[in-house]
């Protein structure tokens, strides 16, 4: 099996990145070939200036990123739940990096496109402090639901789960330990 791990919290020492980490570990040591690319160590510029309008040159990292998501058989995203969705750095990530002919490819109807993924799955691990059952009744998951139905599911990346760590905020250091374990174990499990 062979992973990709993404890890999009802008901060180092998040506990993002602490779960990515874990999640590798976990994979890697069933047997997996699991990359880990943490996007605030990447060099490139989040603004997809003029839309599809103009294409941009890719800078050489995301270059290398496109590679790595063709050569996996399943894409992780971790990053927190920021203002119902996810970071700004995850944002520019995808609009500069799921790009048509890439991604996806639009067809010659007017409703249809290839989904250019086809082949991958994918998992969501989303830290959060809202309580899970608001977000999702009072809330309607919008995040969950724009990565992986308008953006891995328009690609056709699927079937996609989604992991949420909740509340971290005030969780303990014995919480976040059995977070980290529990991610360790998934991470293992995927890689079968």
């Amino acid at each position: 099996m062979k992973i990709l791990v993404i890890d999009a919290h802008p901060d180092s020492e998040s506990f993002c990145r602490a779960l990515a980490e874990s999640y590798q570990k976990g994979a890697a040591e069933a047997g997996a070939e699991c990359n880990l690319v943490h996007l605030n160590e990447l060099e490139f510029n989040p603004m997809l200036g003029a839309g599809y309008r103009i294409p941009m040159s890719l800078e050489p990292d995301l270059l290398r990123i496109q590679e790595m998501i063709k050569d996996s058989e399943h894409i992780v995203f971790v990053y927190p739940n920021w203002w119902g969705t996810y970071p700004a750095l995850l944002k520019g990530f995808l609009d500069r990096t799921f790009l048509p002919g890439f991604a996806f490819a639009h067809t010659n109807k007017a409703a249809a496109w290839d989904k250019l993924l086809r082949g991958r799955s994918g998992r969501l691990i989303v830290t959060m402090d809202t309580p899970k059952w608001y977000y999702h009744v009072g809330f309607n998951a919008p995040g969950h639901h724009a990565m992986k139905k308008c953006v891995m599911g328009y690609c056709g990346i699927k079937p996609v789960k989604t992991l949420i760590v909740t509340p971290v905020k005030n969780s303990t250091a014995e919480q976040r330990q059995l977070w980290l374990e529990k991610i360790y174990a998934i991470g293992k499990k995927d890689a079968k």
